[in-house]
C-alpha cells in the first residue's frame, strides 16, 4: 500500500492531486509547524496581468512557533470579498466559471475560523471534482510521536504501508537509508506538467504553470482529470523508486 502525505495547502496546485492519485491512503500533516509566506494560507491564480497571489490573512502576532492546526484565520480583513472578486476578474469568461464558482461562492459566504478547516474543505471538494477517492488522515488523530523522517515511517507503519510517495523536494531532507531499516519502500513523485488552454494565454508560450489547480478546472472543467491522466492506473513506472 502506498502512503503520501502533505501539509493542507490552500488550492493545492496540480502536483499535489497527482500524488494523491497515485496514493492508496494520504496523510494531513497538520501538527507540523506553520510556515508563513508558504502555500499554507495562499496559492497563485492567473490574472491578465500574469500570476497574483490569493492569500487568507491568518493571526501569527504572539503567537510563536503554531503548528497548523492551531493557525487561526484573521476574519477582521474582507479576505473573501476579494477573493470572490479575484475569481469573478480572471476567471469569469472561463468556459467552466460557472460550474465551479458556485461553490467558492458558498465557501467564502461561510465563517471560518481554522486555516485548516477551509484547506480540507476546499481541497475535500476538489478530489470529487477530479473523482480521487481515496483514504484521508489527519496526523492529529494519528497520534504522532517523531519528527522528520521518523514521522514518516511511523505514519507508514500506523496505517500498513509497505511503500513512501514523496514529492521530489524530499530527496534534500529524508533520511533514505532509514526507510530501507524499516522494510519500507521510498519512491518520488513523478510529475510533468501538463500544458492545458489557460484563460490570457494566446499560444503555449505564454502559459504560465504551478498555479492553483482552479486555473485549470475553470478553462478545462471535467477535461481536466484526463489532462492530468487520472484516467491512467497508477504503476510503478509513474514514479521514480530509490
Amino acid at each position: 500500500m502506498i502512503l503520501s502525505v502533505h501539509q493542507p495547502h490552500y488550492i493545492p496546485w496540480l502536483g499535489y492531486f497527482d500524488k494523491i492519485s497515485k496514493s492508496d491512503c494520504f496523510v494531513f500533516l497538520d501538527l507540523v509547524q506553520y510556515k508563513p509566506r508558504e502555500f499554507q494560507n495562499r496559492n497563485k491564480i492567473r490574472s491578465k496581468n500574469g500570476w497574483i497571489w490569493l492569500t487568507v490573512p491568518v493571526i501569527t502576532s504572539g503567537k510563536g512557533r503554531q503548528k497548523i492546526y492551531d493557525v487561526v484565520i484573521d476574519n477582521t480583513l474582507p479576505w473573501t470579498k476579494k477573493h470572490l472578486l479575484a475569481l469573478k476578474s480572471c476567471y469569469g469568461k472561463a468556459e467552466f466559471f460557472k460550474r465551479y464558482f458556485p461553490f467558492f461562492e458558498d465557501t467564502y459566504s461561510r465563517n471560518w475560523t481554522r486555516l485548516t478547516d477551509l484547506n480540507v474543505h476546499i481541497i475535500n471538494y476538489i478530489l470529487g471534482e477530479l473523482s480521487i477517492s481515496k483514504s484521508i488522515y489527519f496526523e492529529s488523530q494519528l497520534e504522532t510521536h517523531y519528527t522528520g523522517t521518523d514521522r514518516i515511517i511511523e505514519l507508514c507503519q500506523r496505517l500498513n504501508a509497505d511503500t513512501y510517495l514523496s514529492g521530489v523536494g524530499g530527496k534534500d531532507y529524508l533520511e533514505e537509508e532509514k526507510f530501507a531499516k524499516a522494510g519500507i519502500r521510498l519512491i518520488y513523485q513523478n510529475f510533468t506538467h501538463p500544458v492545458y488552454k489557460q484563460q490570457f494565454a494566446e499560444n503555449k508560450d505564454d502559459f504560465i504553470p504551478y498555479l492553483s489547480i482552479i486555473d485549470l478546472l475553470f478553462n478545462e472543467g471535467p477535461n481536466s482529470y484526463k489532462i492530468l491522466k487520472l484516467d491512467k492506473l497508477t504503476n510503478n513506472k509513474q514514479n521514480v523508486e530509490v
